[in-house]
């Protein structure tokens, strides 16, 4: 398991990845994009932005880097700045593969990104990832695995995939909707040779939205390694648009709402990595906060109020603009 590799990391940001979502690509549904990434939203201006990320995150102890075959040219930056840094070779790289980016650097595109977890699919992109990223690779997940997703029960993909791992990739999967719960168990339950397949699962868990959490737990019992992503709920969490309980309890601790909702995840046992995904050098440092926050029983009480139900927080999730 290449997260093996974390557990000999003392600084106490070792448990927060930098995922590429925000910066990979010119289009996305956090809020505040304006004012965090400005007009130049060109190639150049995006590749110097993610490469000034990575070095700001490799240097405040961040290890683990979260990329996508549909964020945009992500796994692209990501190889260049590796390629440029050979003596780096401490850092966890993981990608998904399952969605294919279809905007074409544009934000106005009428579809973004298009979904197909087959095995022709998984082959294309696992050639396009191995192009980019070689042998740096370490880990590679099924992208937003849903109860109904065919990789749940395509045989031949999963022997596709245990080949791959027997050949040194680790092999995860991440959700997302209202049934993440149920998805995450039922990939539990996916075996080759008698042998679990999946040793990651990467989930949305945030204050907002908490549904996976005893499920994730499952996993993390079963021995996976634990990613957790949009903990900032798409910049919902985030100053100005945090909720007043939640600005209340960042205010009375000093930090900022980021790191004080990012902490809330944190703390949770289960919890391997919880993803970063500052889009500028100070929001990373903002995030970075989190791993420093102390949160007592009255706080994390009020925090407890801000919990939705998950459909409801998907489905407006689901109206999010691509800015």
């Amino acid at each position: 398991m290449p997260f093996a590799r974390l557990a000999t990391v003392t600084t106490p940001t070792s448990h927060i990845g930098l995922g590429l979502a925000a910066v990979g690509r010119p289009g996305y549904i956090n809020l505040g994009r304006d004012q965090d990434l400005g007009a130049d939203r060109s190639v150049a201006a995006l590749r110097e932005r993610t490469h000034e990320l990575l070095d700001a995150a490799y240097a405040q102890g961040v290890r683990y880097i979260d990329a996508a075959r549909s964020y945009g040219r992500s796994e692209e930056f990501l190889a260049d700045w590796l390629n440029a840094r050979p003596d780096i070779d401490d850092v966890v790289v993981g990608s998904k593969w399952g969605y294919t980016y279809t905007a074409d650097w544009s934000t106005h595109a009428e579809r973004h990104e298009v979904k197909d977890h087959g095995l022709a699919t998984y082959e294309r992109q696992r050639a396009e990832t191995g192009e980019l990223l070689g042998d740096r690779l370490d880990l590679y997940q099924i992208h937003s695995v849903t109860p109904d997703s065919p990789a749940l029960t395509d045989k031949e993909l999963h022997a596709r995939l245990a080949e791959a791992a027997a050949g040194g990739l680790t092999v995860g999967f991440s959700t997302s909707g209202p049934a993440q719960a149920d998805a995450i168990r039922a990939a539990l339950g996916v075996t080759v040779g008698g042998e679990p397949l999946f040793r990651t699962v990467q989930s949305t868990y945030n204050a907002l939205e908490t549904s996976a959490g005893p499920a994730l737990a499952e996993a993390h019992d079963a021995g996976l390694t634990v990613i957790v992503k949009e903990g900032m709920a798409n910049g919902r969490l985030a100053a100005p648009h945090a909720p007043d309980r939640l600005k209340e309890v960042a205010e009375e601790t000093g930090l900022g709402c980021d790191a004080v909702a990012l902490a809330l995840i944190l703390r949770q046992p289960w919890a391997g990595v919880v993803l970063s995904g500052a889009a500028t050098p100070a929001q990373l440092a903002s995030n970075l906060h989190a791993a420093v926050v102390d949160l007592d029983a009255d706080q994390l009480t009020r925090l407890a109020t801000l919990v939705e139900d998950p459909h409801a927080y998907w489905e407006r999730r689901g109206r999010l603009p691509w800015h």
